[in-house]
């Protein structure tokens, strides 16, 4: 059984900083991928970033710039630093991993609210 624990939403007033973390554990053969989508109220899952084995990142142009997403293998544990928050950055964000066999995990998802 594989588990996924994500922290570090939290309601943060625009311009200021967040960090999350993504915790992975349990019968996970070899991660590849980890990375990190996003949905708004009334909105589809959107892609936010990924960061790959050797340490590629892929980001959204909307969180270009302001996001950064980091790795920790030993860990099997993914980051996103989020910075210059705005409302618009509001959403229940999901990790996921990318296991090397193909299957996928999900997060159950962590708030982050952005006032105005």
């Amino acid at each position: 059984q594989v588990r996924l624990v994500e922290s570090g939403g939290a309601l943060v007033q625009a311009g200021g900083s967040l960090r999350l973390s993504c915790a992975a554990s349990g019968s996970i053969f070899r991660i590849n991928t980890m990375g990190w989508y996003r949905q708004a109220p009334g909105n589809e899952r959107e892609f936010v970033a990924l960061i790959t084995t050797s340490g590629s990142t892929n980001y959204a142009d909307s969180v270009k710039g302001r996001f950064t997403i980091s790795r920790d293998n030993a860990k099997s544990t993914v980051y996103l630093q989020m910075n210059s928050l705005k409302p618009e950055d509001t959403a229940v964000y999901y990790c996921y991993v990318d296991e090397i066999l193909g299957s996928v995990y999900w997060g159950q998802g962590t708030q982050v609210t952005v006032s105005s």
